[in-house]
């Protein structure tokens, strides 16, 4: 794991350096560059495999190619020996020195033989071209910014904005998309002129010319015969190789292990894979009343796994403004737990897995099974619905918990009204803000800058894409191009690599992810039991009761707090504004949202929250502060 930078352009040597610096803590281990007259890269290396020969960048055997990478080859041992039967020459035991021999081989198409995470960048001087890639599922980060003649990359906006060559201006369409969907769509940021390269993409930069190609793409049409007992073999041997190849490493590898199926399958196999006693990391947060521990437990002492335990105190508020610093974008909260486990972990490890991505592939997701809800309630005539069952659940109270009734029923609610892939994006921005709500939210000015105007249509495009049939995969589908590379890896690589851990993901190892594309939807999602045949592979390695308990996310009472300890904090927040000052928050709109929560009218907690984040965000990118001086601001509006 490390970070990767480069520069075209005038002053590319010293532009290069700064980007460098602003993310060293990517990697601590090491610095190398390259410089000539076509371009300067930087990288950044936290030693994981051959650690005395690895630095980057790495050259061919003729000098003509320069590789810096940020990741890791699960399947180089088997391409190098293939590379070296064709006559290459390897320098170093570096897993990806691989990927320069693949170019040399097959040019750009060298993406293809690939198997693992990784951002990388080649340089042709010969040619004078720079290749840029992502892996298939968006595991690392890739930015870059184009003016002209000038060009700039790197795994972190950070590190775009530290060059000194790009002044930080707000995208109000990033924004825009991403107040409802979560997540920073496809090529999106929050700067204009800084864009992301999505996953399983490349560029190519020639004489000039910029070229942007999607590489690979995930098919669910071709299904397996539908025998539930083969399809648990499969699954099971499928998933066993994938987490064999991730323990690919010179250095002790450990695993995330909390109290659902996802960590502890990982850890699990690990364990029966590995020689040695694997260390495992685990939080409980007494904050929220919410303590997996004991489920952790069972399997460590199952395993005789080396776990690490620890209360961790949860205090989002002071916390926000590292996570925001370090994701460049709003904390979900989700964020907190990756961010806790991972400070816990680098105490002992450089490397650990996760169980990441195992809800999008075999389906986790109560929302999953919720679609079958809404049209069991859809049964009812519509006249019914909004005539009278609309005013029933508007007298539910809300107890601002976490999934509670209210909540629960309004969604029923409201997405009887929809169908199909409108209803599937319609429940993604439901607790957030929808296209009505940002109507009032945004400002008339704002508005107009605001071209890329609907975001559902980042939902239908692949919901109705011509490549999945059942309702189910078409969900998975969805959120395997969406939420994974643009939110749930986005939050793993950030989160841990704020403490310089590298986190693994084998559910997210795309042979993984078309194995489980091929399984009949209803083995996933078997009637509403959620992650069917995942549970039954689990049940060979874990405790029944493990196996069967309900899925429980990581989450904080938000809402709760909001309207208690919380309450003068967001009030004063507010009331100084920036997005208001600036013109692009309505404050009517805002201060209603504020008012509804706190009478116990509504629970808005979810759209609080961005809003509070966006405020921190404003003032660490654009007003000079730092993570110290916002810890700082927030304790004189706590204390006042």
């Amino acid at each position: 794991m490390c970070g990767i930078a480069g520069a075209i352009g005038a002053d590319k040597e010293r532009v290069v350096e700064r980007m460098s610096a602003a993310m060293v803590h990517r990697g601590p281990d090491g610095y190398g560059n390259y410089h000539d007259l076509g371009i300067s890269l930087a990288h950044r290396r936290l030693s994981i495999i051959d650690l005395e020969g690895g630095q980057q960048p790495i050259s061919n055997e003729t000098n003509t190619l320069q590789l810096v990478c940020n990741g890791e080859i699960y399947n180089s041992p088997e391409l190098r020996g293939r590379l070296i039967a064709r006559g290459h020459k390897f320098k170093t035991s570096s897993d990806v020195e691989v990927i320069l021999h693949l170019y040399e081989e097959y040019g750009t198409d060298c993406v293809k033989h690939l198997r693992g995470m990784f951002a990388l960048a080649v340089w042709d001087s010969k040619a004078q071209t720079l290749f840029l890639a992502r892996d298939h599922l968006g595991q690392k980060p890739l930015f870059f910014y184009r003016n002209g003649s000038e060009f700039l990359f790197a795994s972190e906006i950070k590190s775009i904005l530290a060059s000194g060559v790009v002044e930080p201006e707000m995208d109000l369409e990033g924004l825009w998309h991403y107040i409802s969907l979560r997540f920073m769509p496809d090529r999106y940021t929050l700067f204009q002129r800084i864009q992301k390269l999505p996953a399983a993409t490349f560029l190519l930069l020639q004489d000039g010319e910029l070229n942007i190609e999607q590489y690979w793409s995930l098919d669910f049409r071709d299904k397996i015969p539908n025998d539930e007992k083969a399809i648990e073999e499969g699954l099971d041997a499928m998933l066993r190789e994938t987490v064999q190849l991730h323990l690919l490493s010179d250095v002790r590898v450990g695993a995330f292990l909390s109290g659902g199926i996802d960590s502890t399958i990982i850890a699990s196999m690990m364990a029966t894979l590995s020689k040695d006693r694997v260390p495992t990391f685990s939080i409980g947060v007494d904050e929220q009343g919410f303590n997996e521990l004991s489920y952790s437990r069972m399997v460590a002492e199952k395993y005789n796994l080396e776990s690490h335990e620890r209360l961790v105190k949860a205090d989002l508020i002071h916390l926000m403004p590292a996570m925001i610093y370090h994701l460049d974008e709003p904390a979900d909260p989700f964020a907190v737990g990756v961010y806790l486990v991972s400070q816990v972990a680098r105490e002992v490890v450089k490397v650990a897995l996760s169980g990441d991505g195992a809800d999008e592939s075999f389906a986790g997701y109560d929302r999953y099974a919720g679609q079958k809800v809404v049209d069991w309630y859809c049964l009812l005539p519509r006249w019914l619905r909004e005539r009278v069952m609309q005013k029933i659940i508007a007298r539910i109270p809300e107890s601002f918990g976490y999934k509670s009734l209210a909540q629960k029923a309004r969604w029923v609610q409201n997405m009887s009204f929809f169908s199909h892939g409108e209803r599937y994006a319609e429940s993604m921005s439901f607790l957030r803000f929808t296209q009505q709500a940002k109507q009032n939210l945004f400002t008339e000015h704002a508005k107009q800058q605001i071209g890329d105007y609907n975001s559902l249509d980042k939902i239908l495009t692949y919901f109705s894409a011509s490549n999945v049939d059942e309702l189910v995969d078409r969900m998975l589908y969805t959120d395997l191009m969406t939420r994974i590379p643009d939110h749930n890896m986005v939050i793993g690589d950030r989160m841990s690599m704020a403490h310089s851990l590298e986190v693994r993901s084998p559910f997210v190892d795309h042979k993984l992810v078309e194995y489980a594309a091929s399984i009949p939807g209803d083995i996933k999602l078997n009637g509403t039991k959620l992650k069917y045949i995942l549970r039954r592979v689990a049940a060979r390695y874990l405790p029944k009761q493990l196996v069967t308990r309900k899925k429980q996310g990581f989450g904080f009472p938000l809402g709760i707090w909001m309207r208690a300890e919380l309450r003068g904090f967001l009030q004063k927040l507010f009331k100084e504004s920036r997005m208001v000052e600036h013109g692009i928050f309505d404050r009517n709109y805002m201060n209603k949202i504020v008012d509804e929560h706190l009478s116990g009218k509504v629970d808005h907690n979810y759209r609080l929250w961005i809003l509070l984040n966006l405020e921190f965000w404003h003032r660490l990118n654009f007003e000079g502060e730092t993570i110290d001086s916002m810890r700082e601001y927030t304790q004189r509006l706590m204390a006042k």
